[in-house]
């Protein structure tokens, strides 16, 4: 039997866009997967409320915040760390020899434009890099402001959006974002496999400036084969036809809107089931609405509870990294329902004798 997963990602996948994946194989060189890519990109366009540019690739989030690192950093990197995913794209910058700096935020907490303005002002960084959704804490960043500090002082910034694209409002040109990176396997409601990147001109230009941006994440020669509505390698093709009908769901069927709203709704149901059960790890200003963290004030044998709950037909999510025992996670993002998120709380009330 098929358990209901309530990790946040990879999220279970609807039977029909499922199905989708099982659809006759095209050639990527083919017209066919041309006229494919083209009004994919164009729907994530929408999605992203965005005019930049839409690469897609086969990878996963990573791939496109390591591409962020190649193509953006040449002279100095500020990361905001406020988790383990924020302290990856830390990690990808060190690990490819450039300078960087992390600007380290409490767990469970998120950062406000007027932490960075004096860095940026400097002079100092030319790159800014920003989890939006730290999935380790389930803290969302507000991304208003940033943009424009980084604009004011030629600077790029990054976002990280991996687990809140799809799930929450994000007007990617509105609020300055250079390069934006999220997947399919999360709010999306699609297999992983495939990642998105939105990069903007002032970051393609950039990129131009970077002497070794490497091979598989050069973003001119995503850039030249964008021309052709295709991607430098074989994409993942059975996950774009999923992804291209998904998003006829997103934008034609439920609306962006009442996706937003659903999400927000399962999140503010889950934080006071949290807060009159247990506590919220995060803090208020900044809980995000597609995963919350929980903290472990009954001192719960996590382990023990998610093995029961597994025979029940749940997969349940432990904290992560150092956070494991001490905190677990509850998403509430995809193609998810109120009912079913309800039903799931419920029978971890009953396993626990709450």
């Amino acid at each position: 039997m098929a358990k209901k997963l309530f990790v946040p990602g990879p999220v279970d996948v609807s039977e029909d866009v499922a199905a989708k994946m099982a659809s006759p194989m095209i050639g990527h060189r083919s017209k066919s997967y041309a006229d494919l890519h083209a009004r994919t990109v164009e729907k994530l366009k929408k999605v992203m409320y965005t005019s930049n540019k839409v690469f897609l690739g086969a990878c996963s989030g990573s791939g496109w915040m390591e591409a962020a690192v190649i193509n953006c950093v040449a002279k100095k990197a500020l990361h905001v760390v406020n988790g383990a995913f924020s302290q990856r794209w830390f990690k990808i910058s060190k690990a490819w020899g450039k300078e960087a700096e992390a600007l380290e935020v409490p767990l469970g907490s998120a950062v406000k434009p007027e932490q960075v303005e004096d860095k940026l002002n400097s002079g100092e960084y030319d790159t800014l890099f920003v989890t939006h959704n730290e999935t380790a804490t389930g803290a969302m960043t507000p991304l208003e402001g940033f943009g424009k500090l980084c604009a004011d002082n030629k600077v790029v910034f990054c976002v990280d959006a991996v687990s809140s694209m799809a799930g929450v409002k994000i007007e990617v040109d509105k609020l300055g974002i250079d390069v934006l990176v999220t997947g399919t396997q999360k709010c999306f409601g699609v297999a992983p496999g495939l990642a998105m990147t939105a990069v903007s001109e002032k970051a393609l230009e950039k990129s131009k400036t970077i002497p070794h941006r490497g091979l598989y994440f050069d973003f001119q020669d995503y850039l030249k084969k964008d021309e052709k509505n295709n991607t430098p390698s074989t994409p993942p093709i059975p996950q774009i036809v999923a992804l291209d009908y998904q998003l006829d769901k997103i934008l034609n069927k439920e609306g962006l809107e009442n996706r937003f709203k659903r999400h927000r709704e399962m999140a503010e149901y889950t934080r006071e089931w949290a807060k009159k059960n247990w506590a919220m790890f995060t803090e208020d200003w900044c809980s995000s609405d597609t995963v919350t963290c929980v903290k472990n004030t009954r001192n719960a044998d996590l382990e023990d509870l998610k093995t029961k709950l597994s025979d029940k037909g749940y997969v349940f999510a432990n904290g992560y990294g150092d956070l494991k025992g001490k905190t677990f996670r509850i998403a509430h993002m995809g193609d998810r329902t109120l009912d079913e998120l309800k039903a799931y709380l419920l029978a971890i009330d009953q396993t626990l004798g709450v």
